[in-house]
């Protein structure tokens, strides 16, 4: 819900339970009012005319209140928006309108010939705020340095603490949270995609719980370099910044007729302590970012790490048919399958089946998946080359390189500049003749590498290929889904290394880490639940011991049911599984099967977060709810906890489906819940309806 001033000069946007507020000054200020509970614009109206505080000659009474501050003029904060002309730099904007349209409001400003447009929506049932930034130059050339999507100001507070999400290759998305110092604390990428090392999201809290308190959190919609800024300012007032690109070295260069729109920078406040944002976020990424979210997605194979580079048609065969007797719903070809592609030396650019490993294509094989009750899909690279290539030896000149400068190859791969359009019309003209050729459901879409040598020679503002590569990108993807909507596509980047909500609104799920070892996926998947939910999150079980990282000898059962927790897949290699294996596999599959609605698409509560001994999360759809639940060790025989649950009717009768026991939802609450766990890696899943 949208509410406008009668003067047209203060606005305020709701949701179902919060409110964000506005207000421009006579002097053309715009002022940030409010981001907190729920208000009528008479609150907001009356928070304008409070008066902003004394300030002596080195301070500046904007900072901090100012809602989106422009370089120039009495400011000190880190500016929003840097901009550079032949004879100038910096901005100096006069408002010129609002307009107000499906609750999206829109405050226009004017630097000369610069446009600049502000814009704020509240999507309908949530508290998520979108907001992001368009300019328009009409008059000379302009270089954009820099156009942040948004800057969000909290509330006076005191003992702001930092959530973040940090990582690297095989450890993403491990939550870190430390007390707020003054200055900044800057996050981001400057690798060219999303990057393992950050997700682009913090939140800020100063006494929440994982289910009490207030939680702001911010979350931006990139998928190229990237910043965020969290500033503490001398008066202990807080400012998150964020948008495209990592430094303020150019984004673009704007000539006249030309527009930019910066991506999405969204932002939440629950008082629901961690949880209850987490929850929000969920909701808002199934309704509004993830394409069909409401169909659940398919138990997977995929091939990788039974096979790697030594594939063949007939050994696919053989892994499908033992696949689709343990009941995967999607069978996937990995690497290998294309080029001369035997090893990660060669092959990368030429997306036609390898003539002698698939003599008759791709199609023979989809139909045999297809005719086995499965999907088909497969793995593609394609915004990545190998110099030993057909497409490299035809053009040398279509990758990102600095001219007299060595082209870096990182795993034997060379970056392909997307922001050309001849590029990009080789891969449409590939993907969708590809797609075309065979009877493909699936496409693991992944990228291998960083940007080192982003050079574009020949081209007269080559930063543009930052910003350039990833639309690129989502016109490719958007191109081929709208061609292909019967095919789905996930997201991978050497596992988590591209997860953003800006990839997350063309792709169906995305591949959380390359590490599969299912005690480490449980502190990488309670990060990931921070801000995104369990429908996106792909998730494999694979062999013991666990021979790609650390050796770790697990049992099935707690593999599966680490596994369960999202998007269940399977990676080991089936031709080596054992009768018993297979036939115990093919039981947790129908089980995940059975509560997939519930993980999918229920409510996320983590019940104990996984830092040693017992942890658990629960899902929560209508009348039912499921408790997965893990044991890393049991010392000195102490008793494993009972599991206090939580989002049941405390009035109500609930009935555990593996015991048959009937307990009531205040006691499960207040209680607990056990699991019957016990020593080392033990894992469980407990069913539990409404009766």
């Amino acid at each position: 819900m949208l509410e406008i001033a009668e003067n047209g000069c203060t606005w305020v946007l709701s949701g179902p339970n919060s409110s964000y507020a506005l207000h421009l000054t006579s002097d053309d200020e715009l002022l940030h009012l409010h981001w907190g509970p729920r208000i009528a614009l008479a609150d907001a109206e009356a928070l304008a005319v409070r008066p902003l505080p004394d300030y002596w000659p080195f301070e500046s009474p904007l900072d901090g209140r100012e809602e989106y501050p422009v370089e120039g003029g009495p400011r000190f904060v880190r500016p929003a928006l840097s901009v550079r002309g032949e004879e100038r730099r910096g901005t100096e904007w006069v408002f010129e309108a609002y307009s107000a349209e499906d609750d999206e409001l829109r405050l226009r400003f004017r630097d000369g010939g610069l446009a600049i447009t502000l814009h704020y929506r509240v999507r309908s049932g949530t508290d998520v705020v979108e907001r992001w930034v368009t300019l328009h130059n009409e008059g000379p050339a302009l270089e954009l340095l820099r156009a942040d999507s948004a800057v969000w100001t909290l509330p006076d507070r005191e003992g702001w603490r930092l959530s973040q999400l940090h990582g690297r290759w095989a450890a993403e998305s491990r939550l870190a949270r430390s007390p707020l110092a003054y200055g900044e604390k800057v996050i981001g990428s400057r690798r060219g995609h999303t990057g393992h090392q950050h997700l682009p999201w913090v939140a800020l809290d100063t006494d929440a719980t994982e289910e009490r308190g207030e939680v702001y959190g911010c979350a931006l919609g990139w998928s190229g370099s990237w910043r965020i800024a969290v500033a503490q300012l001398p008066d202990a007032r807080v400012q998150i910044t964020g948008g495209a690109g990592h430094d303020d070295s150019g984004l673009l260069r704007l000539a006249a007729g030309e527009s930019f729109a910066s991506p999405v920078f969204a932002g939440l406040w629950s008082e629901g302590g961690f949880g209850g944002a987490s929850r929000a976020w969920h909701a808002y990424q199934r309704a509004y970012v993830i394409p069909d979210a409401d169909r659940d997605r398919p138990v997977l194979f995929n091939s990788w790490e039974a096979t790697e580079f030594d594939i063949s048609e007939e050994q696919q065969g053989v892994l499908a048919r033992r696949a689709a007797a343990i009941g995967v719903e999607l069978f996937v070809v990995d690497d290998g399958w294309f080029g001369a592609r035997t090893s990660d030396r060669a092959g990368l650019g030429d997306w036609t089946p390898n003539p002698d490993r698939f003599p008759g294509g791709l199609k023979p094989l989809g139909d045999y998946v297809h005719a086995l009750g499965m999907q088909f899909g497969i793995w593609v690279e394609p915004e990545m080359v190998n110099p030993d290539s057909e497409l490299y030896r035809e053009h040398p000149d279509w990758v990102q390189y600095q001219p007299g400068r060595k082209r870096t190859e990182l795993r034997n791969q060379l970056v392909l500049n997307l922001a050309r359009e001849d590029v990009q019309e080789y891969l449409w003209e590939q993907l969708h003749g590809l797609l075309s050729s065979a009877p493909i459901d699936y496409v693991k879409w992944d990228f291998n590498r960083c940007f080192t040598d982003a050079g574009w020679p020949g081209e007269p503002y080559p930063q543009r290929l930052w910003v350039d590569h990833v639309h690129a990108l989502y016109r490719l993807l958007d191109r081929l889904r709208a061609a292909h909507p019967g095919v789905a596509f996930e997201s991978c980047s050497g596992g988590g290394g591209r997860i953003d909500l800006g990839v997350m609104s063309r792709t169906d799920q995305v591949w959380t880490s390359d590490n599969t070892d299912p005690l480490d996926r449980l502190a990488i998947q309670h990060g990931f639940s921070q801000i995104h939910p369990a429908r996106a999150m792909a998730a494999w079980v694979t062999d013991s011991p666990n021979t790609q990282l650390n050796g770790r000898i697990s049992s099935l059962r707690f593999r599966f049911v680490s596994a369960m927790a999202g998007v269940l897949g399977v990676g080991g290699d089936l031709a080596e599984w054992t009768e018993e294996e297979l036939e115990e596999a093919r039981g947790w599959v129908e089980l995940y099967k059975e509560i997939r609605p519930l993980v999918q698409r229920g409510d996320l509560y983590r019940l104990r977060a996984p830092e040693g001994g017992l942890s658990a999360v629960q899902y929560v759809l209508g009348d039912e709810t499921v408790v997965l639940a893990w044991l890393q060790a049991q010392h000195f025989g102490e008793p494993v906890p009972a599991l206090r649950l939580r989002g049941l009717d405390p009035t109500a009768s609930y009935e555990c489906r593996e015991t048959g026991e009937v307990h009531r939802g205040v006691v499960l609450l207040h209680h607990g819940l056990r699991t019957g766990l016990r020593g080392d890696l033990d894992a469980a899943v407990l069913r539990l309806r409404r009766i």
